[in-house]
């Protein structure tokens, strides 16, 4: 197949796009296993007699494997072939989800979600060291922000559909379903994925010319790196708690919809960040800016959210319409990962997006948990068909923090400084 490409030149100009997207389908799959959770909830609940703080621990497994992985996998990812790390860390989340569809206690379910969370480590810094290869920095955000609107594609489909799967044939059988679905995914990777001669020069020059040790010390200490973490995980927050654990039962308890309309207003988050992605890109090449573009994210989210908590009694269709509209503005989350590429040397791109992503993801690996301790604070007992039953103000109380968050990112965004690069220099 790449020789084929070589031969060809009118398949040469589109190949830096179907390599880019076949990758993106990776990214898709993953997000469909965390967001997965949120759409078997209360059958999870039931099926392992779990509490909010356990389920919140078993999502938050995921994560986990996330944190510890993510800057092995920047440092791999600068060192091995792209298109390798990712047919390796695809198979290993099937795995994860084939195990998970077939385990009968609390302890294997966390085992095998945590076995599919190593695989969530790589998908995403693959995609970005595939981008910054094939693309020039001019259409790096853009392009950042179709990669994430296929990525949240699999995101819409783990909410209302997979909820309807589950009810249709168990959550078990449809998981095992959905890792067929991740095979068909790794042989489209296999037949399309390829690294670009740039990737594999830079790769060796990784290893002539920056010491390990000291291509980690220059990744930590770019304060780019830790505070576009700080603002892209922030704003991220709402999707990885609300859209991946919590959103369906929220809005069946306190806003009495049905599972299968909960899990499409949810899945609206993801709607949002799939047509906000590109946009927010789109303006931010245009402008060659990203900390405005950040921070109008920052304020509308911020303004949202607090819509959604404060006025108690919504209609379907305008939760829907928030819900969406969090979804849209938060995706300007996206524009942290430009501004770490763009910060940092190429041969380094991969460890410092792994260090950048330890913050991303470590925050949500702890708020998961955090979030369902919150729920069991001054939880009553209720348990009705097995799912413990929350009131508004626990919700409210777990809920504080992604308004708080959305303040934090803006105050992150201040440090933030527009890369040299984007605006033609060479940085020094």
């Amino acid at each position: 197949m790449n020789r084929y490409f070589q031969k060809s030149p009118a398949l040469i100009s589109i190949m830096p796009y179907l390599v880019c997207f076949s990758a993106a389908l990776f990214f898709a799959y993953e997000l469909m296993q965390m967001h997965m959770m949120n759409a078997i909830a209360p059958f999870l609940m039931k099926d392992l007699a779990m509490n909010g703080t356990s389920f919140g621990n078993l999502c938050a497994t995921y994560l986990l494997a996330d944190v510890i992985f993510l800057l092995p996998a920047g440092i791999i990812l600068d060192r091995f072939s792209t298109r390798s790390v990712i047919l390796i860390a695809l198979a290993l989340c099937i795995l994860g989800t084939v195990g998970f569809a077939l385990a009968t206690s609390y302890p294997v379910a966390c085992l095998c979600h945590f076995f599919s969370g190593i695989g969530n480590a790589f998908c995403f810094l693959s995609c970005m060291m595939l981008i910054a290869r094939w693309f020039p920095i001019e259409k790096q955000a853009f392009i950042i922000g179709l990669v994430v609107t296929v990525g949240m594609l699999g995101g819409v489909i783990a909410q209302s559909p997979f909820s309807y799967l589950s009810e249709l044939l168990t959550w078990r059988r449809a998981l095992l379903v959905d890792a067929a679905f991740g095979v068909v995914i790794y042989a489209l990777i296999y037949l399309f994925v390829y690294d670009s001669q740039e990737k594999l020069d830079a790769k060796k020059r990784t290893q002539e010319e920056i010491p390990f040790w000291e291509g980690i010390k220059r990744s930590v200490f770019n304060l780019q790196n830790v505070c576009c973490g700080i603002y892209t995980c922030l704003m991220n927050l709402p999707l990885m708690v609300i859209g991946a654990v919590w959103g369906s039962l929220y809005l069946t308890q306190i806003h009495h919809v049905s599972l299968t309309k909960a899990s499409f207003i949810v899945s609206m988050i993801c709607m949002g960040t799939i047509v906000g992605s590109p946009i927010f890109g789109y303006y931010s090449d245009r402008s060659r800016l990203r900390r405005p573009w950040m921070a109008i994210g920052g304020v509308f989210s911020f303004v949202i959210m607090c819509m959604i908590l404060g006025i108690p009694h919504l209609s379907e269709a305008m939760l829907t319409l928030l819900f969406f509209a969090l979804g849209l503005f938060s995706s300007s989350q996206i524009l942290g990962y430009p501004t770490i590429t763009e910060s940092n040397p190429k041969e380094l791109t991969g460890t410092s997006m792994g260090i950048a992503a330890v913050i991303i993801m470590g925050l949500p690996m702890l708020a998961q948990p955090l979030s369902g301790y919150l729920l069991d604070l001054h939880w009553t007992g209720l348990v009705m068909n097995g799912t413990p039953v929350y009131a508004r103000s626990d919700y409210l109380t777990a809920f504080s923090m992604f308004p708080i968050g959305f303040l934090l990112a803006l105050v992150a965004n201040f440090v933030i400084k527009e890369p040299k690069k984007l605006k033609g220099f060479q940085q020094v």
